[in-house]
């Protein structure tokens, strides 16, 4: 079924394999190729979702993210990162530090203005965050603490930009001389301060969790990002909390998140 699914592609951009295919979390099938001899990567989107990341990807230009080589339907064809740093490692390796401050300047790439308007299809936060009510309503706990303070974020948004909707570790990644650039955007529209709180709950729960972590980075990037230390607690609460909601309606564990937003509470003085 895989090679079915890259077969038009390759033959349309005339691309040759360059390794094993392979099917991502949120449902899209990846195959490294080699376009005239550069390395690039196959996307086929499977879900509506994936398909307007890729036209988000698009309307980066390159500036910030991965260049867009091709785009069609389900397809996109990007160049692939050939750089051997990883933010991951980085962060599990002590340089914690480091690598929160590579995320941070990647996102203030990416929310830098662009002259050309951008695509039709960004979800606005609310939303997005449509799942984190009915889930604080039915679960308690940190998710009541979690929906109040993404009620209170969404009702008075500050600084709205497009937004990237999926900052990770694993999501900017070492392009060589390119620097570091995104993937994998799920286009989203409201408040710059989304865009930090994912990082909080990443690479690994071991890193995410670990004593004092989440308060060090909320300090390295309140104090990149601008952003009001306070408000940015509250936006990894509120985040963490959708995060556990997403989980919970997917049947997965959402005790990674749970912890973040019950960090993040404390942080903020919430009992």
């Amino acid at each position: 079924m895989t090679a079915d699914i890259f077969r038009p592609w390759l033959r349309r951009w005339g691309l040759t394999r360059d390794g094993e295919g392979f099917v991502t979390a949120f449902h899209s099938h990846l195959l490294p190729v080699r376009q005239d001899g550069a390395p690039a990567m196959l996307k086929v989107a499977l879900n509506q979702e994936e398909r307007e990341g890729a036209a988000l990807m698009a309307w980066y230009g390159g500036d910030g993210a991965a260049r867009v080589l091709a785009r069609e339907g389900a397809a996109l064809l990007l160049e692939r990162a050939r750089g051997d740093r990883s933010l991951r490692a980085m962060a599990r390796a002590g340089e914690d530090d480091a690598a929160t401050a590579i995320l941070c300047q990647a996102v203030a790439r990416l929310h830098t203005p662009r002259p050309a308007a951008p695509p039709a299809m960004l979800a606005p936060l609310p939303l997005w965050f449509r799942q984190l009510e009915p889930a604080a309503h039915a679960h308690g706990g940190v998710l009541v603490k979690s929906a109040d303070a993404a009620r209170r974020l969404l009702a008075a948004p500050r600084e709205a930009v497009v937004l990237h909707g999926d900052i990770h570790h694993d999501n900017i990644l070492d392009f060589g001389p390119r620097g570091w650039l995104a993937i994998d955007p799920k286009g989203l529209h409201g408040e710059r301060g989304y865009d930090y709180a994912n990082l909080f709950c990443n690479p690994d729960p071991e890193t995410a969790t670990a004593p004092g972590r989440l308060a060090r980075r909320a300090a390295v990037v309140a104090a990149a990002a601008g952003i009001e230390p306070r408000r940015l607690l509250q936006w990894v609460l509120a985040y963490a909390g959708l995060s556990a909601a997403w989980d919970i309606g997917d049947g997965a564990d959402p005790a990674l998140p749970l912890a973040i937003a019950e960090i993040a509470a404390t942080e903020l003085g919430f009992r």
